[in-house]
């Protein structure tokens, strides 16, 4: 199960897995998601990019903050991201643009974390998020975990759902600052 990024990283999955033997599912939105960019301005997902099914990949390193994130939600995590520094709280930014596979080296990494924050498009009660801290468990973790997504009714375009629901950068800020408190 994929949900890449941005439409690079959608690029280089659909490259990668096209013409293997087995079922792949990648998920993607209706709407356009901005290109994601290095904290120098360049495409993040640049022509020379190569996916790796399983790999997670750092967006963002933080100094011992993590949010976790995938799909079009991880451009709205890169916001929060970047206005957290801003504010003096260096939080990290982690793309699981493989949703079924556990990447061991990088759950070592958040494991060790002091907090771990999965903010997705799914539902908060059978997304990622749901299983993503039972994992983290597994492995040790001790710091404070939540997850967001969606959690009530609602219609409309994904611009509407994601603030109503609490997914868009302020609601993954806020998540971020009432864990850390």
């Amino acid at each position: 199960l994929y949900f890449p990024a941005d439409q690079h990283q959608f690029r280089a999955c659909m490259k990668k897995i096209y013409g293997q033997a087995g079922l792949r599912f990648i998920f993607s939105t209706r709407s356009g998601v901005p290109d994601l960019q290095t904290e120098s301005g360049e495409r993040l997902y640049g022509d020379d990019y190569e996916f790796v099914p399983g790999r997670d990949e750092v967006i963002r390193e933080g100094s011992d903050r993590y949010i976790v994130s995938f799909g079009e939600t991880v451009y709205r995590a890169l916001d929060a991201v970047i206005n957290l520094k801003e504010a003096g709280i260096n939080v990290g930014l982690i793309n699981k643009a493989t949703l079924n596979v556990y990447d061991e080296e990088m759950m070592q990494k958040l494991a060790a974390a002091p907090l771990v924050l999965v903010a997705e498009s799914f539902n908060v009660n059978t997304g990622l998020g749901s299983r993503f801290g039972t994992e983290l468990l597994k492995r040790g973790f001790k710091g404070s975990y939540n997850n967001i997504g969606t959690h009530r009714e609602g219609s409309g375009g994904l611009w509407q759902q994601m603030g109503y629901q609490g997914v868009d950068a302020d609601g993954i800020l806020a998540a971020v600052k009432a864990l850390k408190g």
